[in-house]
């Protein structure tokens, strides 16, 4: 799938970070949306059912691990890539890769081109999707 046709959910509470990577993607020809808080990303997830979701840990009124936890729970939601983004290296995210709930994290701050790189290598894993009319591989 082209750029152009893959949609990211960034859901992140720092809004200058949000729109800075917005405008990044969208001239890389990604879709973007954005939540600023975890609950409404989820029910963003839900909705629109995006190709890879970049998650923040420290979120206002649900965290980003809470949040994989429903994102993980949910049909619908459960086989979207993740990456998350954290301000500290923290042990929980390296046991959340090692279990193969993320597809990555990137540590704030972080060098657009090591997210661009994840991104990209997060795309191109093929998964099963299940609700949003797509295909439907065993990857």
């Amino acid at each position: 799938m082209e750029p152009w046709q893959m949609r990211i959910l960034i859901i992140d509470d720092e809004k200058d970070l949000t729109e800075l990577l917005k405008v990044r993607l969208e001239v890389l020809g990604y879709v973007v949306s954005i939540a600023h808080a975890g609950k409404i990303g989820l029910a963003k997830a839900r909705t629109e059912k995006p190709d890879l979701i970049l998650l923040d840990v420290m979120l206002p009124d649900l965290d980003g691990y809470s949040t994989l936890r429903e994102l993980r729970k949910e049909e619908e939601t459960k086989d979207i890539p993740v990456i998350m983004l954290t301000a500290k290296e923290e042990d929980k995210i390296g046991d959340l890769f090692y279990l193969q709930k993320i597809s990555g994290f990137v540590q704030k701050p972080f060098e657009e081109k090591e997210l661009l790189y994840k991104i990209k290598i997060a795309l191109a894993k093929p998964r099963k999707r299940t609700t949003n009319g797509k295909d439907n591989n065993n990857g």
